[in-house]
């Protein structure tokens, strides 16, 4: 069964249910999807990746969102417990990310792998890093762990 199959069975369990919260969620990644679709030089069909990669960005955005609002010091927003929510309920349909020993040693073995050496090349690793497990890693980890690896 398809991702997208997936998603519209929640709808309808989060409309059987009643459960506001979690349906308006899935509207919205289900819009966003909708969206993608539709835009110009779309081809082919709604696939696994797209799905995820909607989910994703948006679990993203309202992370970022969280966080800008809490910057202008206004943490007790109600509207926050719902985008929390909602990020937590995408964890769910998201894959898990590598943990950092599990992503060091994947960058250690692409350095062991592609010769790399010194602080220069920290842009390439990373790209070879994102390239070969975009969905599995944090990239903001690697070039962290990248840094490390190649400086230090």
């Amino acid at each position: 069964m398809s991702l997208e199959q997936k998603l519209d069975d929640a709808i309808k369990d989060a409309m059987r249910a009643r459960n506001q919260p979690e349906l308006a969620c899935l509207r919205m990644v289900k819009s966003l999807v909708a969206e993608k679709r539709t835009a110009p030089g779309f081809t082919g069909g709604v696939t696994d990746e797209l799905v995820l990669g909607v989910m994703s960005s948006y679990s993203k955005k309202l992370a970022k969102t969280i966080e800008e609002v809490e910057k202008a010091g206004h943490g007790d927003n109600p509207i926050l417990q719902s985008y929390r929510f909602e990020i937590e309920l995408l964890k769910g349909w998201l894959p898990e990310k590598m943990d950092e020993a599990a992503t060091r040693q994947l960058v250690r073995g692409i350095i062991s792998e592609a010769g790399l050496v010194g602080p220069g090349a920290v842009g390439r690793l990373t790209g070879l890093v994102m390239k070969s497990h975009r969905d599995a890693v944090d990239p903001a980890l690697v070039r962290k762990v990248a840094e490390e690896e190649l400086v230090g």
